[in-house]
């Protein structure tokens, strides 16, 4: 996920001082007038972080890059961020968010920095939030939500299969961040793309390929990825759908994959 982030890193760099100025004047009055909360206030870059942060067990969270935003990289921080990260126990971002370490230094935050292996595929969901939940003194209320996430996940891929043609897995191309979403759905993955623009070669050994469905990643979208087939595309999404539920991510891929193998 990394593409167009260079440009805005520099910008970034650039606009430090004025971001770092900015903050006195949002936390001078000292942090008695924060609110105290029992267990650690988590800062997370976006809401996929912030996803696995509440799954670890974590109840104070606050996201910094807005949902609307589609490509976390792509934000601007502005001085209320600082403001955030200045009370934060830990802050949460993926290696691609390199603006997070830069967030951290500017505020002047005691904070611990952690780098979130953001992949949902299943094992890796495990590790995270099981890590998590150790950091944050918070296991238990973690091993709870993976129980409970086991039973929807497979849940969900018992639904995919149920959809299966012919009882057969579907031949799918995927977008190299889709992995959990043809993990979940037991597909055949007969190629991957990206995260680069896919090349006209790519294009037609892809389609030379003759998969049935293109996992697409809404995050990083490159328009219709085998241009002149009938292949149907389905625009996935690696970040939660409704708040910042990780459960939310399996049930809309698993709604999507199920709706176009019926259909």
């Amino acid at each position: 996920m990394a593409l167009r982030r260079g440009k805005r890193f520099a910008r970034f760099g650039i606009g430090l001082a004025a971001l770092i100025a900015g903050v006195s004047a949002l936390t001078g009055c000292g942090s008695s007038d924060q609110p105290h909360h029992d267990g650690p206030n988590v800062v997370a870059t976006s809401t996929w972080e912030a996803a696995f942060a509440e799954a670890a067990g974590a109840t104070h969270v606050t996201v910094i890059v807005p949902p609307a935003i589609k490509h976390a990289p792509d934000y601007d921080p502005k001085p209320s961020d600082l403001a955030a990260v200045s009370q934060a126990d830990y802050v949460l971002y993926a290696p691609f968010e390199g603006f997070a370490t830069k967030i951290k230094d500017a505020a002047g935050s005691s904070a611990k920095v952690v780098a979130v292996n953001l992949d949902n595929s299943r094992d890796n969901v495990v590790k995270e939030v099981q890590r998590l939940g150790d950091m944050f003194g918070t296991r238990t209320a973690a091993d709870k939500w993976l129980q409970t996430f086991g039973a929807r996940y497979d849940q969900l891929a018992a639904q995919i299969k149920s959809a299966w043609r012919n009882g057969q897995p579907p031949k799918v191309v995927a977008q190299t961040f889709m992995g959990f979403a043809a993990q979940m759905s037991g597909a055949q993955v007969l190629g991957t793309y990206g995260p680069d623009q896919v090349t006209a070669k790519q294009v037609a050994d892809l389609s030379a390929a003759k998969p049935e469905l293109v996992f697409a990643n809404e995050q990083m979208d490159t328009g219709t990825v085998l241009p002149g087939t009938t292949v149907r595309q389905l625009d996935l999404s690696n970040y939660p759908t409704s708040g910042n539920d990780l459960l939310t991510v399996y049930d809309d891929t698993a709604t999507k994959i199920s709706a176009a193998l019926k259909g």
